[in-house]
């Protein structure tokens, strides 16, 4: 009697191995898979952790960063430092960071220009964006509308009405090409259909004196930057950027009610970075501790003395939120004909 059963041929052999790899390549991690994913991030870290920054040290940003390695590290149970490489618009410590450890030992602090703002401005930009897998934003900061504590303006309403009447005359001033300060005035701009002159400062200390003396009709300026000529009233506040008056600054009008376009807001934000592939669990695990270390007093004290806001959010709402941002930036920057190489 013939065997019902008869070996397969070679070439369906073959094909049948072709099959199960395929599978094999889709299949959901096995238990064991995902106990060395959960075993890979309860190790992580085994050495040194860097948070690599553009900020100069003795900024608000830096400042910040230092004061979460200092609790990454009691966390960690491994030194975490903070490695500061300001310059070439962040570049330096970009490039630093991409030739790092990619076993997330090296962790990227980015400005919120790097990645809804250069990607739109610059001709070549030595780096692409997708090399970052920013984790959660660390703070947010709106912005006040600055002008001399004698100054004529009484609103931003008085702003734009000068500025339409005499268009290009009007002044501003910012640190640099593509900032939030300047684009953020450049946002104003489209909103409102006028056109006003951009006036670049080397210095943020030079920017204020600028407004203080009258050199500048105005600039967009933080509690941090702008603060300290505030408070010794050489400059005003007339309006904040944010969609909701300042806490700190309760009579401060939002720029809407100051007499610009509704709806109109700008913010500066920051976030941690790992490289592009990190495995999910240590991703996961840096996050959770980032977002402990944020919840701590000090951070909240810390963030009252720089005008920082908490920016809570889920990973998918703040993908969501820097593609929005992005768009945003891209209008803006088309309009004002920006570009840098």
């Amino acid at each position: 009697m013939t065997d019902r059963f008869t070996r397969p041929s070679r070439k369906v052999f073959l094909k049948l191995a072709a099959a199960a790899d395929v599978a094999a390549a889709f299949a959901l991690p096995t238990q064991a898979q995902t106990a060395a994913s959960a075993a890979a991030a309860t190790d992580w870290p085994t050495k040194l952790v860097r948070i690599i920054t553009p900020f100069p040290v003795g900024s608000g940003p830096e400042g910040v960063v230092r004061l979460l390695a200092e609790k990454l590290q009691k966390t960690w149970g491994k030194p975490v430092i903070v490695e500061n490489r300001p310059g070439a618009n962040g570049f330096i410590a970009i490039d630093a960071f991409r030739q790092g450890a990619k076993d997330g030992h090296d962790l990227m602090h980015l400005d919120n220009v790097h990645l809804v703002a250069y990607p739109h401005l610059f001709k070549k930009l030595p780096y692409d964006p997708k090399d970052f897998e920013p984790v959660l934003p660390l703070f947010r900061a709106n912005f006040f509308l600055t002008t001399a504590a004698n100054s004529k303006y009484r609103n931003v309403g008085d702003i734009l009405a000068e500025a339409r009447a005499n268009p290009g005359k009007l002044n501003y001033g910012s640190w640099s090409v593509g900032n939030p300060v300047h684009l953020g005035t450049a946002l104003l701009e489209a909103m409102t259909n006028t056109e006003m002159q951009h006036v670049v400062y080397k210095e943020t200390s030079q920017l204020y004196t600028g407004v203080a003396n009258g050199e500048l009709n105005f600039a967009l300026g933080t509690m941090a930057t702008a603060g300290p000529l505030q408070r010794a009233g050489k400059i005003k506040f007339i309006g904040t950027t944010g969609l909701k008056r300042h806490p700190a600054f309760p009579d401060v009008p939002t720029v809407a009610e100051s007499g610009g376009p509704a709806g109109y807001e700008v913010s500066g934000w920051t976030t941690i970075a790992t490289p592009k592939g990190l495995p999910k669990a240590v991703a996961d695990r840096i996050q959770r501790d980032l977002e402990k270390a944020l919840a701590e007093p000090e951070i909240a004290q810390r963030y009252a003395a720089f005008g920082y806001d908490l920016f809570p959010t889920t990973r998918e709402q703040f993908g969501s939120f820097i593609q929005s941002e992005s768009t945003k930036w891209a209008g803006v920057i088309q309009r004002a004909k920006a570009s840098l190489d």
